[in-house]
């Protein structure tokens, strides 16, 4: 059976306190009496009440994720978060903090959910994705003063916070510089719609590279819809059966690409062979279909160990020397090369 600071005391007959402050090392206490202390902890499996620690503290020593799926057929989980919370939880771990995921119902997104962490004090920071252009829960979490950082960036917020971010615009640029060098001219993009910050990034960068390439921007080639298999499936046909229909189409989302795949096959259409297909971003779900599709690979555990440190370093007790710092970085997006473009 654990024993508890109390029984701790007593064994060593000094006061709650002094075993206290030994055992988070505190300096006003000797190294003599601290060793004792942290032997006979060992000795007696000691085992700390976590909870009443957090309430003397003020901390919960834990970083919550806010991860709210979409609505679709995923069941596989989530292959762009898996390996970023890997790196997330290793970072982290380095400076004694556990990360918890607060998962919403699909679509959600967890405004009431965030109030509770916040308001219960259920941990020391939270770490919001999916951001909107204009993003709610940015605005609350700045007004509450609760420390925050983001995946993704938004136009929210009185005062800057960390934030990490891929370089959306640049791929979707990139994506059409390759495709009209292949001579393709009829390019078409499907995304997810305009309030998730990184579409509209990806919608001005397509559009800045047909018109780098004197290419009009055809509305009748642009199409959104909902950001699963289900979404890609429905509006596909839709840019296909276009007046002067696409030779090639750049999907903003893996699996809109999975379902959009779908439908051309049904279509008669052949990917890779019948027209180009790329993807942003990149996830085993396009390295695994047939065609392996082309995509934009981003670094995602290193990532994950990233932003940690910018949230560390924008929280006091964490920061470093030169104190609090609030830093935003946007991420390069690898091109890999496969079978369907």
């Amino acid at each position: 059976m654990a024993s508890s600071i109390h029984d701790l005391a007593r064994h060593l007959n000094i006061s709650i306190g002094t075993v206290s402050r030994a055992l988070n090392g505190r300096a006003d206490v000797n190294a003599d009496t601290r060793k004792r202390v942290l032997e006979a902890a060992r000795a007696l499996n000691y085992s700390p009440n976590q909870s009443g620690r957090s309430l003397r503290q003020g901390a919960t020593h834990s970083i919550a994720f806010m991860l709210q799926p979409h609505p679709g057929d995923q069941q596989y989980g989530e292959p762009f978060f898996m390996p970023f919370l890997i790196g997330l939880q290793a970072k982290l771990a380095e400076s004694g903090l556990d990360l918890i995921v607060v998962m919403g119902a699909p679509g959600d997104y967890q405004q009431e959910r965030l109030r509770r962490v916040v308001e219960t004090r259920r941990a020391d920071a939270v770490v919001l994705a999916w951001t909107r252009r204009e993003d709610d829960r940015i605005d609350y979490l700045t007004q509450a003063g609760f420390p925050f950082a983001t995946v993704g960036r938004s136009r929210s917020g009185a005062r800057p916070y960390p934030s990490l971010d891929l370089d959306f615009e640049k791929a979707g640029a990139d994506a059409v510089d390759r495709l009209v060098a292949r001579g393709h001219r009829r390019i078409a993009a499907i995304r997810p719609s305009l309030d998730l910050n990184f579409s509209y990034l990806f919608l001005d960068g397509y559009s800045k590279g047909l018109l780098r390439h004197s290419i009009e921007v055809d509305p009748e080639l642009i199409a959104d819809g909902f950001i699963n298999e289900a979404g890609g499936y429905a509006v596909t046909p839709r840019v296909m059966r276009s007046k002067n229909p696409p030779t090639a189409i750049i999907f903003n989302n893996d699996v809109m690409a999975l379902g959009g795949c779908k439908a051309l096959a049904e279509m008669g259409i052949r990917p890779g062979q019948d027209i180009a297909v790329t993807v942003i971003v990149d996830t085993p779900l396009c390295r695994y279909f047939s065609p392996a599709l082309t995509a934009f690979r981003p670094a995602l555990e290193p990532m994950g160990q990233r932003l940690a440190e910018m949230l560390l370093a924008s929280i006091p007790a964490f920061a470093g020397p030169e104190g609090p710092r609030i830093i935003r970085e946007v991420w390069p997006l690898e091109l890999v090369a496969r079978d369907s473009d």
